[in-house]
């Protein structure tokens, strides 16, 4: 009896440690967060731990806060679109290499992963700049004559962000790409279909889950992304992540940087979890 016990307790004693983890290193502290978020605040007499709606009303009622969190979204469509664009082609020619080339480049997509996103970042930020290699280039080409403004705008976030996370739908295209049978696209052509139709009728409806799959992680990354904001938007280009940090270092209103905190976590959880069900739904064919 004792052994069946056992056996029927094996699961919860094998994932125990995990959920203690994941419990102490999420859990908890977004709890603390969100409790947080409810004190008061004030520039002589600190945190006082008083229950008040003080930090929400004043998150959902400021046009500031409005417009930093519909700048954060904005970045991250734009990047996540940028990263389809991009990362899928690039995953069907890395799928269609020869083991070898494919070795090499996914130590290329793959490398930049290895490295600091500071360091990324700043290299961006060196590349980005009015005296840096893309404007000097473009005024040796004669294509402008005056420096274009990268630095301190979205446009410069969102070109430093696409380099960080395009990676990571490349990898989630290639994967389903792996999943396609040859053979169907050998029958396509034999019947006298195009690439063009081959690509559009066969190959893009099966690799749909990889597509929406990394559009999550991409957007998601990007709108809570802090480093690369941080370097090239500085001061002057605030979102939701860079918001939260001043308000937690510098004016040291926790309350009101815990407000901010909690509001991206649950919006980004919310969008998640809504764009994935209404995936599924969509194409539940193709995750069959």
């Amino acid at each position: 009896m004792s052994g069946v016990v056992t056996q029927r307790n094996a699961p919860y004693w094998l994932t125990g440690p995990a959920l203690l983890v994941f419990l102490g290193l999420v859990i908890i502290p977004l709890g603390m967060t969100v409790l947080l978020s409810f004190y008061d605040w004030g520039q002589y007499k600190g945190i006082v731990p008083d229950f008040t709606l003080k930090n929400w009303i004043e998150v959902f009622t400021d046009s500031y806060f409005f417009e930093i969190f519909m700048r954060t979204f904005r970045i991250a469509f734009l990047v996540t679109l940028a990263a389809i664009v991009i990362g899928v082609p690039e995953a069907y020619i890395l799928n269609r290499m020869s083991p070898a080339w494919r070795s090499a480049f996914l130590l290329v997509i793959i490398g930049p992963l290895l490295v600091s996103v500071v360091a990324r970042t700043l290299g961006w930020a060196l590349l980005l700049g009015s005296t840096g290699l893309v404007n000097q280039g473009l005024i040796a080409l004669g294509l402008i004559k005056t420096p274009l403004e990268f630095m301190f705008t979205e446009t410069g976030v969102v070109i430093a962000l696409i380099h960080v996370l395009i990676p990571f739908m490349i990898l989630a295209v290639w994967a389903s790409l792996q999943r396609l049978d040859p053979q169907i696209e050998n029958a396509a052509l034999s019947l006298g279909a195009g690439r063009v139709t081959i690509w559009r009728r066969v190959i893009l409806p099966q690799i749909v889950p990889g597509i929406l799959s990394g559009s999550i992680i991409v957007f998601a990354l990007a709108a809570s992304a802090f480093a690369s904001p941080a370097i090239i938007g500085g001061r002057r280009l605030k979102v939701a992540s860079t918001l939260a940090y001043d308000e937690f270092l510098n004016t040291l209103n926790w309350p009101l940087g815990a407000a901010v905190a909690t509001l991206l976590v649950v919006a980004l959880v919310l969008i998640t979890v809504r764009s994935n069900r209404l995936i599924e739904r969509r194409y539940a064919q193709v995750f069959e």
